[in-house]
């Protein structure tokens, strides 16, 4: 039983109010915008970068990922020893995610494109460059690809912006973008 049941127990007969009829046609026209807003904002607004996704045996990806970092490698990042990586522009570049690492650390040139491979080892994690909010989310079984083109120089956070477990926030990679 409702706290104020409607006089009419069969309620959809009666009339609909003018504030109503008003609001209804204020979101259906919010929704018919935004529906042709979401495609402009992608193709003209580079809101969303376009990616490849590509299924994958983890131990193809992890094979390929460390025999790309061992060609060049050029030293080490941090207390656990992360490989620095300096590969030649316009290569593939391949960043694995596993609990609770992005790895290997990469150093780019600026002005440079790259092809970025990420995938996951383990669980669900999501790529998070900072401060460029580039954001993406890694399955593990796939393989998303994008094409970057960094355009300043400095060093970039990376964070894993979905939770992984007990150690998500000491998830930390990152990027260097130097001069060329």
């Amino acid at each position: 039983m409702a706290i104020s049941p409607p006089e009419q127990r069969i309620w959809w007969n009666e009339p609909i109010g003018r504030n109503e009829v008003l609001w209804i046609g204020i979101g259906l026209i919010w929704c018919i915008i935004m529906f042709f807003m979401m495609p402009y904002w992608h193709l003209e607004g580079q809101q969303n970068p376009p990616t490849e996704g590509y299924r994958i045996s983890s131990d193809d990806y992890a094979t390929k990922a460390e025999a790309a970092a061992a060609e060049y490698t050029v030293g080490t990042w941090g207390e656990t020893d992360v490989p620095v990586v300096s590969p030649p522009p316009g290569s593939d570049i391949y960043m694995i995610a596993r609990l609770w690492e992005w790895w290997p650390v990469f150093e780019l040139q600026k002005g440079e494109t790259y092809r970025l491979h990420l995938a996951s080892l383990d669980w669900l994690h999501g790529f998070s460059l900072q401060p460029v909010n580039l954001n993406l989310q890694i399955h593990p079984g796939y393989e998303m690809v994008a094409t970057i083109t960094p355009t300043e120089t400095g060093e970039f956070g990376i964070v894993c912006n979905e939770f992984c477990g007990i150690g998500h926030h000491l998830m930390l990679g990152k990027m260097i973008v130097v001069e060329k």
